[in-house]
C-alpha cells in the first residue's frame, strides 16, 4: 500500500522521541551537551558521505577517481539560498514550532523550537527520504523507508535525550513531505529520471551536512532556507 513506509517512519520517530525523553532524565547537562555534539558530527558525516557517493565515480579501470556535479551544487545552493531567504522558510518552521510549543503546553521548554526545527530537517531530507518515498509511490515498495525508520528512531532518540520534547514532533514534517512525495511519485512516475534522482540525493545530503554543522556550532546557517535548492537541482537535470 503506497504511504505505508511514511506511516512506519513517523511511528518510529514518535517512539524514538518518547524513549529519548525517558532517557533524558538519566543524563546530566554535560552528558546531554556531549551527546548533542556527537550526534552533530555523525549527521555531518552522513551528509558528506551521501553527497560524495553521488559526486565521485571510479574511471580508468579503477585507477582514477573523478568528481562531477560541482556546477549543479553551486547553482542549486546559490539560487536555492536566495529563494529560501526571500520566502524565509526558516521563519515558517520556527512559527510552526512556536505554535506547537503553545498547543502542547511546552511554554517552559526554551529549546522546544530549536529542537523541532533541527530534528525535522535532519529526518525530513536526504537520499533515503527522497528515494524511499518515490519507491513507495511508484512500486509500493516501502523497504527503504522502513530502513530509514530504524535510523530515524536512533537519531531522534539521541536528539530528544539532549534537546527535549520538540524533537518528537519532527514526525509531522516527515509525514507531510514524504507523504507528499509518495503521492506525487505515484502520479508522475514516468517523469522521474535517474539524473533528477541523483541531483536530489546529492544536494539533499548537503543540506543534511548543514544541519549537522548547526548541531555542533549552533545558528551557523539557516538550513531550512536552503530547501529550494533540492527543487532547483532536480530541474537542472532536465537541461
Amino acid at each position: 500500500m503506497p504511504g505505508l513506509g511514511t506511516l512506519i517512519n513517523a511511528a518510529a520517530i514518535i517512539a524514538g522521541g518518547i524513549a529519548g525523553l525517558f532517557g533524558r532524565r538519566l543524563l546530566k547537562e554535560r552528558h546531554q551537551e556531549t551527546v548533542l555534539k556527537a550526534t552533530g558530527f555523525a549527521v555531518i558525516f552522513l551528509g558528506a558521505s551521501g553527497t560524495l557517493a553521488q559526486m565521485l565515480a571510479v574511471s580508468d579501470g579503477g585507477h582514477a577517481l573523478n568528481a562531477s556535479g560541482t556546477m549543479t551544487i553551486l547553482i542549486s545552493l546559490a539560487l536555492g539560498a536566495l529563494i529560501g531567504e526571500i520566502i524565509n522558510i526558516d521563519a515558517l518552521f520556527e512559527r510552526f514550532g512556536a505554535w506547537l510549543k503553545q498547543k502542547t503546553g511546552s511554554g517552559g521548554d526554551s529549546q522546544f523550537i530549536n529542537a523541532f526545527v533541527t530534528a525535522s530537517l535532519t529526518v525530513s531530507i536526504g537520499a533515503m527520504s527522497v528515494m524511499g518515498s518515490i519507491q513507495d509511490g511508484v512500486y509500493g515498495d516501502y523497504s527503504t523507508l522502513a530502513a530509514k525508520a530504524a535510523i530515524d528512531f536512533v537519531i531522534v532518540l539521541i536528539m530528544s535525550s539532549s534537546m527535549g520534547k520538540g524533537c518528537l514532533f519532527s514526525f509531522i514534517p516527515v509525514a507531510v513531505l514524504q507523504g507528499g512525495m509518495t503521492a506525487a511519485a505515484s502520479l508522475l512516475a514516468g517523469c522521474m529520471t535517474e539524473p533528477m534522482l541523483n541531483n536530489l540525493s546529492m544536494v539533499g545530503n548537503i543540506l543534511i551536512f548543514c544541519v549537522g554543522i548547526n548541531l555542533v556550532w549552533p545558528n551557523t546557517i539557516r538550513a531550512a532556507n536552503l530547501l529550494p535548492a533540492i527543487v532547483i537541482a532536480s530541474a537542472l537535470a532536465l537541461l
